[in-house]
């Protein structure tokens, strides 16, 4: 467990950021006001919904297709767990292969279906990218699986460096980023960008940063939410990177109480449509329980609003291969579970 924790970080680019004041990390945005129920709102939701809140069947997984060189081609692993295959080059968005997200094996929110594949068996990567430190987004094991396996670099937003330093991750494999920072890697362009959250691994919050990303190719691009609330940031990141041939959106773990931590369906598909994107694939739900919703809420919300506003969305199985240009019809495996 200790290790798991990482490490505090330190140095002048952590200090010295526009987003660092007063020992921490900040938001964009000053906090949403939350209604004086809202917690005890959240508490209910969990009541009701204890059978709810995770399938009453197996969740299907498929096998990930090979590689593809060309095109735009995203695999969805799980979670916020995506491959992101743009004109040739290959990056992993926030790998977790772990059966638990917590710093223990024993305790924690534990996976509702197996990863479709080995981590060994990823194809070779030019980038692997962090959102931010939270357990079900920076998963110790996958890292070291990754620097085993793979000699891509890990870009990631300020401070998460000293985590994968402790981890044993080589210095010259870890690139850090502040919001509005690009690097360009085998061919694609990773910008950090603005989101609405918060950081930490222990008690103390908010000692590296989060972020949302831009992937960037010389044909097409993508945009990754991570973990965000709504906020009028996206609107300025559709502004000055969009649009996108494609979203990453984190639509599920939303709670009455928890406005600027993660988004509804709902604001999620705002997300989407103030970033420019044109074909939206919804993460961050199906594969561990950590709101009180029912599991599978968040997509049958978000294809209702969709629906009315005439957003196209792709709601692939964990492993399927979603082709940005031809994306597959919604056949609704999620009814089945």
């Amino acid at each position: 467990m200790p290790v798991a924790l990482g490490r505090r970080p330190r140095g002048n680019r952590v200090t010295k950021s526009p987003q660092y004041r007063d020992g921490a990390f900040r938001n964009q945005a000053p906090p949403t006001p939350v209604e004086p129920d809202a917690m005890r709102n959240t508490l209910r939701a969990l009541r009701q919904n204890k059978g709810l809140r995770k399938p009453s069947g197996p969740i299907p997984v498929v096998e990930p297709l090979a590689p593809v060189d060309t095109g735009l081609h995203i695999t969805w692993h799980g979670h916020a767990t995506s491959l992101v295959e743009l004109d040739g080059s290959r990056v992993l968005l926030d790998p977790v292969w772990s059966d638990r997200v917590s710093p223990s094996r024993l305790v924690g929110p534990r996976r509702l279906h197996k990863p479709p594949q080995r981590i060994e068996a990823l194809p070779k990567l030019d980038a692997v990218v962090i959102s931010h430190d939270h357990y079900d987004h920076l998963d110790l094991a996958a890292i070291r699986a990754l620097v085993r396996t793979q000699d891509a670099p890990f870009v990631v937003p300020l401070g998460i460096g000293e985590h994968l330093e402790r981890w044993r991750v080589p210095a010259d494999r870890i690139i850090e980023l502040d919001w509005h920072e690009s690097i360009e890697i085998g061919g694609v362009t990773l910008t950090a960008t603005p989101a609405q959250h918060f950081s930490g691994r222990a008690f103390k919050r908010d000692g590296t940063l989060w972020a949302s990303w831009v992937v960037a190719g010389p044909r097409n691009k993508v945009f990754y939410t991570g973990d965000s609330g709504y906020f009028a940031g996206y609107k300025e990141i559709g502004e000055q990177y969009g649009p996108f041939d494609a979203t990453l959106v984190q639509i599920g773990a939303y709670a009455p109480g928890w406005p600027d931590i993660h988004m509804t369906p709902e604001e999620g598909l705002d997300a989407h449509v103030d970033v420019r994107g044109e074909l939206l694939i919804p993460v961050h739900w199906a594969t561990f329980s950590l709101a009180p919703h029912p599991w599978a809420d968040p997509v049958d919300r978000l294809l209702v609003e969709a629906e009315k506003r005439g957003v196209t969305v792709a709601i692939p199985k964990p492993g399927e291969h979603v082709d940005v240009a031809l994306p597959p019809k919604l056949d609704y495996w999620w009814k089945d579970c």
